[in-house]
C-alpha cells in the first residue's frame, strides 16, 4: 500500500500530470488530445502518462487505433483513506487543545472575582 501511495503522490507532484488527471476526470482522451494544451512533444506527454500508469492512476484501452487514456478513480480511494486517517488524528488533537483552553479560561474566570475582591479589601 505505501509503495503505491508513494508512486501516486510522486506522480501527482508534477503540475502537468496533475492537470492531465484533472482533464481525464472529465472524460477519456487520447495522447494527442492530452498533448494539445502543452508546449511539449507527444513523446513527453507519453512519458508523463507512463508515470501515471505506473502509479495506477490511468490506463490505456485498446480501442482500435484510438487508444484512449482512462482515469482509474479507485486509486483516489487509497489516497482519501490515507489523508482521512491523518485528518481525524489532527481533529482529535485540536479537540483536546480546545478542551484544555476552555478549562484554562474557566479557571481564569473563577479566579478573577477572588482577585477583584482581594484588591478591594
Amino acid at each position: 500500500m505505501d509503495d503505491q501511495l508513494s508512486r501516486v503522490f510522486s506522480a501527482l507532484a508534477d503540475p502537468i500530470r496533475r492537470d492531465m488527471v484533472a482533464r481525464l476526470a472529465v472524460g477519456d482522451a487520447t495522447v494527442n488530445e492530452l498533448a494539445e494544451p502543452y508546449s511539449v512533444t507527444v513523446q513527453a506527454v507519453s512519458k508523463h502518462l507512463k508515470v501515471l500508469e505506473g502509479a495506477g492512476l490511468v490506463s490505456r484501452a485498446k480501442d482500435a487505433q484510438r487508444r484512449p487514456v482512462h482515469l482509474e478513480a479507485e486509486v483516489f480511494d487509497l489516497m482519501t483513506k490515507w489523508i482521512e486517517r491523518y485528518r481525524r488524528e489532527a481533529e482529535q488533537r485540536y479537540r483536546r487543545l480546545d478542551a484544555v483552553l476552555a478549562e484554562m479560561a474557566s479557571e481564569e474566570q473563577d479566579q478573577a472575582p477572588e482577585r477583584a475582591g482581594g484588591a478591594a479589601s
